[in-house]
């Protein structure tokens, strides 16, 4: 049976996930994490083959915790878990050394099916993103400003758009408030925007985001 790590900061995605795994017999949960820096306590103190890594979560992130984690643990199988379907996600977990990705609107049997790829040595990507891969050296167009942003700062970006507000942010991320302003005055630098409407609508734009409304 392979050994899974569960990594999510929601309880209730983690609880339905295991019960969805658990379920085929296919797998045992050892581990589970609520954050990157719990992912790596964890690891010290079980021995999983493969984790489930939320990309968006407070902290470190899942993207960083994946880079530490196989640090830690070179032949750890790490699948990335993400709302997010343009190419700037997939492709730097991916390059990061993640051995999959896959939308959390997978269904059971493609997460047992991309459990099973990566354990053979074989990456898996949830089709739609991996056509887009394939095409995207192909498409002629320019490169996305977003491709600029670190880690953190896409973090940052994400919280914006979701419509959390500095306060909000700082508490989320450890941060400082004066950090996180920071952040967003160097975002709206690197991309050209003057305001959170108009970075709204580059993302829009640039598939970062689906077209959803700021919170007031």
């Amino acid at each position: 049976m392979i050994k899974l790590m569960l990594v999510d900061d929601h309880d209730l995605v983690r609880i339905g996930i295991r019960r969805l795994l658990e379920d085929t017999r296919a797998v045992e949960i050892v581990a589970e994490a609520n954050s990157g820096e719990a992912a790596l306590q964890r690891i010290r103190d079980t021995d999983p083959q493969v984790v489930l890594m939320d990309l968006n979560m407070p902290g470190m992130g899942g993207l960083e915790a994946t880079r530490k984690l196989l640090i830690h643990k070179p032949d750890l199988k790490i699948i990335a878990v993400s709302m997010h379907q343009d190419d700037l996600y997939p492709q730097r977990v991916l390059k990061a050394g993640a051995a999959g990705y896959l939308t959390k609107g997978a269904q059971v049997d493609e997460i047992i099916h991309a459990i099973r790829e990566v354990m053979a040595n074989r990456r898996y990507v949830t089709p739609a993103i991996a056509q887009s891969l394939a095409l995207s050296p192909f498409n002629d167009t320019k490169a996305s400003p977003f491709t600029s942003l670190s880690e953190r700062e896409l973090q940052v970006l994400m919280l914006i758009m979701a419509g959390h507000k500095v306060m909000d942010i700082s508490e989320q991320l450890s941060l400082s408030p004066k950090t996180i302003s920071t952040y967003r005055h160097r975002l709206y630098e690197k991309l050209g925007v003057a305001n959170e409407i108009e970075l709204t609508r580059l993302a829009i734009t640039c598939g970062v985001i689906e077209n959803t409304p700021l919170k007031s």
